[in-house]
């Protein structure tokens, strides 16, 4: 009876609120990476975006005022990370806060001697566990631009949100089976100790050299690479293109060449 409650309530959702033809079209174009991929995944994507507006709250901070052509900007590049996990894995997201711009949050650290050190740090977002997800909009609007850089926002902080699913971020997502998990925590941590090897030596490396803060940080910032820049991590780094490959159950870089 559930299921059935719950395939009639998406059905009725894709039925009575789909993302207009234009609106999609325009998200489309103004982001390459989407519209590299194929016309199924985009199908599915546009599929998931529906019933994620429908799920989802939007907040704009500071007066920003959230229109349809950012919410569906948002949804879509959240949706692609989960395209073949199933929104399910954002259940405990309550939703979306959108500041105008980057945003100063306030720290603190303890040293080994125990000393409180208090500092301020720069977000461009930031995902709570079982809180909402900060986005900077002016971040998310040149999504379509900073893909050369392998970098996006959104993609980065939902990445964080499918982490925190195991309790806290870590690096180390709930896996769909055991032998996902064991090839996992064989080779996330090589492909991390590579990229700290590269700038060990002072090389530049292809990922952001942020990746280096932890396995928490380096499974984000690689896979804003693996969907919105697949062919330079996949000639970067094979293995943990394969590996993203395997979890995500995607193949960005074929859709692209294809």
């Amino acid at each position: 009876m559930i299921d059935w409650w719950r395939r009639w309530r998406t059905d009725r959702i894709l039925r009575k609120r789909p993302i207009p033809d234009e609106l999609w079209a325009l998200t489309i174009a103004r982001h390459p990476f989407l519209a590299r991929r194929s016309g199924p995944t985009l199908a599915q994507l546009r599929e998931l975006a529906t019933l994620f507006l429908a799920e989802k709250e939007f907040t704009g901070a500071h007066g920003l005022a959230i229109t349809d052509e950012m919410a569906v900007a948002i949804a879509a590049q959240a949706c692609l990370p989960v395209l073949h996990i199933g929104l399910g894995a954002y259940a405990d997201m309550v939703g979306i806060v959108v500041q105008p711009g980057e945003v100063v949050a306030p720290r603190e650290h303890v040293d080994e001697a125990g000393v409180v050190h208090h500092y301020e740090e720069w977000l461009t977002g930031e995902a709570m566990p079982g809180g909402p997800v900060m986005l900077s909009w002016a971040d998310v609007a040149d999504a379509g631009e900073t893909a050369a850089w392998a970098y996006n926002v959104v993609i980065h902080e939902f990445v964080h949100v499918l982490d925190m699913a195991a309790g806290q971020a870590d690096g180390m997502p709930p896996m769909p089976d055991a032998t996902l998990a064991r090839r996992w925590l064989a080779e996330l941590p090589a492909a991390y100790e590579r990229l700290c090897n590269q700038l060990d030596r002072g090389r530049e490396p292809f990922l952001d050299p942020y990746a280096a803060e932890g396995l928490e940080e380096f499974f984000p910032v690689a896979a804003e690479a693996f969907f919105v820049h697949p062919h330079g991590l996949l000639q970067d780094d094979p293995a943990l293109y394969g590996l993203l490959r395997s979890y995500f159950r995607q193949d960005p870089a074929a859709e692209h060449a294809a």
